[in-house]
């Protein structure tokens, strides 16, 4: 019996340390595997990214605008102004949804007055000239003097995968880059991979679908580092999450020695 122990004491031994090191090589996930940005190419602290020319986003099917007409005498431009908005200190997301101006499946607007204007591939700029040109001709005069703002109603972007919180998030601001709508998701969890962050985009021409390396500075001269309204992030689990051994050293050798305390019990019940 003492034999039959010491066998059993030593193949458990040898198995612990048997996995205990491929444990320390699969399982645990790397630090460079988690730091964003990294400088994989040249040597020193400071690195200088090139950037990249922005091309000016062109609307779309759904999209909702802002369009806020001011003028010497309000009185002219009342009718083009919500009553709930113009009482309100500030403009809510469902305010904007409700009040503001949506892209219909035909690529139109409608606006009291100028009835139904075509935005559909035209930039916001485009889209303030327009009207106004139309307002200019069709409602005010020349010297009516009115300023005109055109903005999208929100920054609307979708995340999902591993990532704090997931849904469709809004940020009020013209431009949104691919770190700022991972932080306002509540970060990558340590089990996402940041090395194949999924960009789904819709354009004109279709769906375009690209991973970017989040962990690679050069990411910053990628056309997918800036998002463009209603763009779809995904980040992929790493394979660390489905093995469920643990994401650091601590945590896979308490996975082990329970798996292995739980086998040994097993087997002496059995041969008892």
């Amino acid at each position: 019996m003492v034999i039959f122990a010491y066998k059993i004491f030593k193949m458990t031994k040898n198995c612990f340390y048997l996995l205990l090191i491929s444990t320390f090589f699969t399982s645990c996930i790397p630090v460079k595997d988690l730091v964003y940005l990294q400088d994989k190419g040249t040597v020193g602290n400071e690195t200088t990214v090139s950037s990249i020319v922005l091309k000016p986003y062109r609307l779309q099917v759904n999209d909702i605008l802002n369009i806020d007409i001011k003028a010497i005498d309000p009185k002219l431009v009342a009718i083009f102004k919500s009553t709930e908005v113009e009482n309100s200190m500030g403009k809510s997301e469902s305010q904007l949804y409700f009040n503001g101006f949506t892209v219909d499946d035909h690529g139109n607007i409608r606006m009291p007055i100028l009835g139904e204007i075509n935005v559909i591939g035209y930039t916001l700029e485009e889209v303030r000239v327009k009207i106004e040109k139309k307002l200019l001709e069709e409602y005010f005069k020349t010297e009516a003097n009115i300023f005109l703002t055109v903005k999208l109603a929100g920054f609307r972007y979708t995340i999902n995968g591993e990532v704090g919180i997931t849904g469709t998030k809004t940020l009020f601001q013209e431009r949104v880059n691919i770190m700022e709508a991972i932080a306002n998701a509540g970060d990558i969890t340590t089990v996402g991979n940041r090395k194949a962050v999924t960009v789904i985009r819709q354009t004109p021409t279709g769906v375009q679908m690209n991973d970017i390396d989040l962990t690679d500075e050069n990411v910053m001269k990628s056309p997918y580092y800036y998002l463009q309204p209603n763009d779809y992030v995904y980040v992929k689990p790493l394979k660390q999450k489905t093995w469920g051994t643990g994401q650091t050293g601590i945590q896979s050798v308490g996975t082990i020695i329970t798996l292995l305390s739980l086998a040994t019990t097993v087997y002496l019940l059995l041969k008892n």
